[in-house]
């Protein structure tokens, strides 16, 4: 293999450094006591007990996935190969389901209860059994209405409703617009029909208002002003209860952040909002002033029953239990399981069960809370947990039947022959009759186990510590020898894209697309530092990746608007998108420890005029050569106060109109000038592709970039205590054969196992509890408290051999038009022995007409410029655009029998995550 011969060490040696798997210690196992609430049973440390296994496989503890979770549910199981639902609704007579959904070939699917069967798919594509005009559906909803004829379906501009035929199948799909407010379209959130079912009451999520249509017509009867972003809705005789997922509106002196062009009460620090709402509304006197209930944080679910009205505080691991009697909360249910963490667990869903169990959906534990309840005034008894699918988002009874949405289903697991992607998403459905309370407590045990809920997860150092320095401390704030974390996001690539070609990894070489002749520098990193080839991003996309970086979490907000996107994408700017444990950067600060940011999670950018990429490459160029200043300099910024605080101005963030190697340049004359801090963040985003330069130059700009940036580092005088975290927002641009969360991570470090093929499961969670244990930062939720550090991944021995960057073999400028000024890059020779890379953008000719349709298509994509956006193309375009650039336009993607037009490709008339928005 080319990377082992560039080793200088025996052929021999190279087989044994290389081929060495690094031993796994045995399981670590506590027998006894899981101490929450009254929970007894065997725990198992997260990340040990998954060992070598992969996403995906079915194991003893239920199936792996990529959030460090073993998924088992308890009861029947139907999974839907259809994308994400959204949201869910049961029909009045219990026999359909209709679920809104997202990611997949239909927007709305109608199941059959009884049989577990989809009887009806409805969407945008002519392939659907029903087309509607958009394919957008928001975070809840759909509705019937009920008498069981009519189901609303709530999206961006309004609502689309349909007829119920007999055997509970749609047809005759009509608009009921919703008229945007300025530049605020109405985003729906919750409708609920009056008991005539001659109006529906929408909470108008995007413009803060609840509205009264008339069922019949569409007309708007009345409109009420609200909190900010009004999400759930119950109606108890003529009084409606909407959930202000923002809370109230902002008041003279606050702190606020922006949502969706509101103000939000916020905290600077943590960027989180901080107050939340229950508006009340009387429909039989429209002028009577709407009351407020304070409630938990993101309130979201509204369910009313028996004289109470239940919210769930998602972000405050909460329900608020209102007496519709006296107007206000009487008691509050925690719903924190796990004594370890206080926050992660992200209520979002509750029904009240006829013998009085009241049962609610913890999206981010895989489970369902049950818990003994009578009254409004007596307080809730915890009885225990069940396991759900990825994700529950939605529950109901349906006669004794306990029915349960879950958001994920089994992962990104669709049938795919060709390979895995991250959109290969799937939903399902969980049915069961509720157990005894004994049984409950039974199946407690297991949810501890599939999340890795142990006792002691998180140990803290004492006073009286007097531990000695190690890379991975076992205690937070006990020393460490790593005194400077570098952590460097990039976009979007699997595994088998980039290392697919390295024998020794667990790889497909057919899948990769920027194998060694494009990478040579992660190349060489993983030769020198080691392979990890079992490690996990969790997210769909970049909405979801950055968050699971900064956050190690995907916030329930972001989660659930995947469906439209439209009220934001990433959440950088969105104050509703924020958990309010913070983010790593500010546990940081907490912890006593210096920040720099470079570009990652920031919102804004302003370019001087000429900041073309031809420019600013020549621009790079001049600035390694002399040590002279940018004669372009970037500004950048961040809705979020703590984070400007600690930004370094002047590098970019995502605009693939700027060179990587710029970036470097802009982050290497701070370092040369100030030194680092810390935890040092960066956002280095080109090998996304998509710009100016041709997919492999693009992936190779970012290559160098990184390649220079670590050979700084090693270096210098900081290398001997320092990590360097290379790491992928996401993985979905392209294919994997074992599973499309699958990506390259780099562990960089004197004290990172040289030389190594690591196969053990690790995440991105992982990772970020790795970089909190050697900082002394205290885990931000349940998820990274849970996660065990990556330990097999260092040594206590240091070995501070430094990096030399590799020149690189494909050409920066392969497709820039018109060529910089400063002359086009002239790579080095390419290694033979490795898969070729581009040297042409020249198209055959038979392939020219198609070529010149997808430079059309690039040109809307908004990948470029002031305005860029992060996955704003179509994701089964965007991956095949770039699999042709990189193949010469001589070869069909893995699974597609030619090479498509835009508008040919399979998907393509799915929404992508940000072009309606």
């Amino acid at each position: 293999m080319q990377v082992i011969r560039q080793r200088r060490i025996s052929e021999k040696q190279q087989v044994n450094l290389f081929g060495r798997h690094v031993g796994r210690r045995a399981l670590l196992v506590t027998t006894g006591i899981a101490v929450a609430l009254g929970v007894t049973g065997t725990a198992v440390a997260s990340t040990y007990q998954f060992g070598t296994q992969q996403v995906g496989q079915t194991t003893a503890n239920g199936q792996v996935i990529s959030s460090d979770q073993y998924i088992k549910p308890y009861g029947s199981r139907t999974v839907i190969n259809d994308g994400k639902i959204m949201s869910s609704t049961v029909s009045p007579d219990g026999t359909r389901l209709a679920a809104s959904v997202t990611d997949g070939d239909a927007s709305l699917v109608v199941m059959d209860l009884t049989t577990g069967q989809i009887k009806q798919k409805i969407g945008t594509s002519t392939a659907d059994d029903l087309r509607i005009s958009s394919g957008a559906v928001g975070q809840e909803g759909p509705t019937y209405s009920p008498d069981g004829k009519q189901l609303w379906l709530g999206q961006a501009n309004g609502y689309t409703k349909f007829t119920v035929n007999a055997d509970g199948t749609l047809a005759s799909p009509t608009a009921v617009p919703i008229a945007a407010d300025g530049a605020k379209q109405a985003l729906v959130g919750a409708a609920v029909f009056s008991a005539d079912g001659s109006t529906v009451y929408s909470a108008v999520n995007g413009q803060n208002k609840v509205v009264a249509i008339d069922a019949a017509t569409g007309t708007i009867k009345q409109s009420w002003a609200v909190g900010t972003a009004p999400r759930g809705i119950a109606l108890v005789g003529g009084t409606l209860y909407v959930s202000n997922e923002g809370g109230r509106p902002a008041k003279a002196g606050d702190t606020t952040i922006n949502s969706y062009g509101t103000d939000v009460p916020a905290n600077p620090k943590t960027g989180a909002s901080t107050t939340g709402t229950v508006s009340v509304i009387d429909t039989a006197d429209p002028s009577a002033a709407v009351g407020t209930i304070a409630v938990g944080l993101h309130p979201t679910a509204v369910y009313a029953k028996k004289g109470a009205v239940f919210v769930t505080n998602t972000a405050d691991n909460s329900v608020s239990v209102i007496d519709t009697r006296k107007g206000k909360v009487v008691q509050t249910i925690a719903t924190q399981p796990w004594p370890e963490a206080s926050v992660g667990y992200e209520p979002n869903a509750v029904t009240l069960t006829d013998d009085g169990r009241l049962l609610v959906t913890l999206g981010r534990a895989n489970a369902v809370a049950v818990y003994r309840y009578s009254s409004p005034q007596q307080p809730a008894r915890y009885v225990g947990l069940l396991p759900t699918d990825y994700f529950p988002s939605e529950i109901t009874t349906v006669g004794k039947k306990v029915v349960v949405s879950n958001t994920r289903g089994v992962d990104a697991l669709r049938p795919d022959a060709a390979g895995h992607n991250t959109h290969d998403t799937t939903s399902s459905l969980t049915r069961f009759t509720l157990p005894s309370d004994l049984g409950v407590r039974v199946q407690t045990a297991k949810v501890f186990k599939q999340n890795g809920w142990t006792p002691g997860s998180v140990k803290t150092a004492t006073s009286k510590s007097h531990a000695k320095a190690v890379p991975v401390p076992a205690r937070l704030g006990d020393p460490s020898t790593i005194k400077h974390v570098f952590l460097l996001v990039k976009e979007n690539r699997t595994y088998d894209q980039v290392f697919g070609d390295i024998p020794e990894g667990n790889g497909n070489a057919s899948l990769t697309q920027f194998g060694a002749n494009v990478t040579p520098n992660q190349h060489a990193l993983a030769q020198q530092f080691g392979l990890y080839d079992n490690f996990y991003d969790i997210g769909t996309n970049s909405a979801e990746g950055h968050n699971w970086l900064m956050q190690s979490d995907n916030p329930e907000y972001t989660e659930s608007s995947a469906g439209e996107y439209t009220r934001s994408y990433d959440t950088e700017n969105d104050v509703l998108g924020h958990q309010k444990s913070g983010f790593i950067w500010t546990g940081a600060q907490a912890a006593g420890k210096s920040v720099k940011d470079f570009g990652e999670f920031q919102s804004l950018e302003t370019k001087p005029t000429g900041a073309t990429w031809q420019n600013l490459y020549c621009d790079s160029k001049n600035m390694a050569a002399t040590g002279a200043e940018t004669a372009y300099p970037i500004k950048t910024g961040s809705a979020i106060p703590s984070l400007n605080d600690v930004s370094v101005q002047g590098f970019p963030l995502f605009d693939l109109d700027v060179p990587d190697i710029y970036k470097e340049q802009i982050w290497q004359q701070d370092f040369d000038k100030s030194g680092p801090a810390n935890l040092n963040m960066f956002w280095f985003s080109n090998d996304h592709t998509g710009g100016p330069a041709n997919a492999a130059a693009e992936v190779a700009d970012n290559d160098l970039a990184v390649g220079r940036m670590v050979d700084q580092i090693t270096h210098s005088k900081y290398w001997k205590d320092s990590a360097i975290f290379v790491v992928e927002d996401d993985s979905q641009a392209g294919l994997d054969h074992v599973d499309g969360h699958r990506a390259p991570v780099q562990v960089i470090s004197p004290y990172a196992n040289h030389s190594t093929v690591d196969d053990h499961y690790y995440s991105q969670i992982t990772m970020v509890r790795t970089i909190e244990q050697i900082l002394g930062i205290h885990p931000m939720n349940q998820l990274d408290s849970a996660a065990t550090p990556m330990y097999g991944a260092f040594t206590k021995k240091a070995d501070t051999t430094p990096f030399t960057a590799v020149p690189n073999r494909t050409s920066l400028t392969l497709g820039v038009s018109p060529q910089p000024s400063c002359g086009s890059d002239t790579p080095a020779p390419q290694d033979t022995k490795a898969a070729a890379a581009p040297t042409t953008v020249s198209v055959p000719a038979a392939e020219k007409a198609l070529a010149a349709q997808w430079k059309t298509w690039a040109s809307h994509q908004r990948l470029t410029g002031p305005n860029a956006v992060p996955d704003y193309a179509n994701p089964t375009q965007m991956n095949r655009y770039t699999w042709y650039q990189t193949h010469n336009w001589t070869k069909p993607y893995p699974g597609d029998s030619k090479i498509y037009a835009p508008d040919d490709v399979p998907g393509a008339y799915l929404p992508s995550p940000e072009s309606d928005g």
